[in-house]
């Protein structure tokens, strides 16, 4: 068992145990590896994941229940809800915003449900008005800072079902300047300008 989080571009694996994905990171000499679980520990790992230098880490032991626990109270943690949305056409709807191609998501509000949370953020960020939620894909961590706070993000995905002929409007409060229906073996080119917390949506999705 593991959990990924994203320190920009870089991984963080919480594991206990290595598996055949962690092995590849712990193989470059610039990945950070600790097998002592302290809080002088965490605080170290945490440091050496904002070092430019360090390429991913990986943190093991054997109750990774503790070791989120830990990691979870160095940071202000935000839960957020999106969806990989397909068409009837077996097309899939990204959002280009802030010159990334991205899934559409956003922060819970307060009394919403994850699934709730999900479907709005989609209707809000692409204009569509029929969407029907699915299933959930996966969990997705992501760390930054904002007003003097460290954030770890939660991105809680779902597939969801949108009508055809429904007409598609970017939320431009939300600085997303398109919105793209592609196929499956059109993301290609897309996910070459995306973060890997996308890519991990999608390789979970298929």
């Amino acid at each position: 068992m593991y959990i990924k989080i994203y320190f920009n571009d870089k991984p963080l694996f919480l594991c206990d145990r290595m598996t055949d994905e962690i092995s590849v990171y712990a193989h470059h000499d610039d990945a950070v590896l600790i097998d002592e679980f302290s809080p002088h520990a965490v605080n170290a790992m945490v440091h050496e994941m904002r070092q430019a230098k360090v390429h991913a880490g990986i943190f093991i032991h054997s109750d990774v229940a503790a070791l989120k626990k830990a990691f979870w109270k160095k940071f202000l943690v935000i839960q957020a809800g999106g969806g990989l949305v397909a068409n009837d056409r077996q097309e899939y709807l990204f959002i280009f915003r802030r010159g990334k191609w991205d899934l559409p998501k956003g922060k819970l509000d307060p009394g919403e449900t994850l699934e709730q949370c999900a479907v709005r953020e989609v209707k809000e960020e692409t204009g569509l008005h029929q969407v029907r939620l699915e299933s959930p894909l996966l969990t997705t961590y992501h760390t930054y800072d904002e007003s003097g706070h460290h954030i770890l993000k939660e991105s809680y995905w779902y597939r969801m079902k949108a009508a055809d002929g429904q007409k598609t409007v970017p939320q431009q409060e939300e600085q997303i300047t398109e919105l793209r229906w592609v196929t499956h073996d059109g993301m290609g080119e897309l996910l070459k300008n995306t973060f890997p917390s996308i890519v991990d949506v999608i390789t979970a999705a298929f």
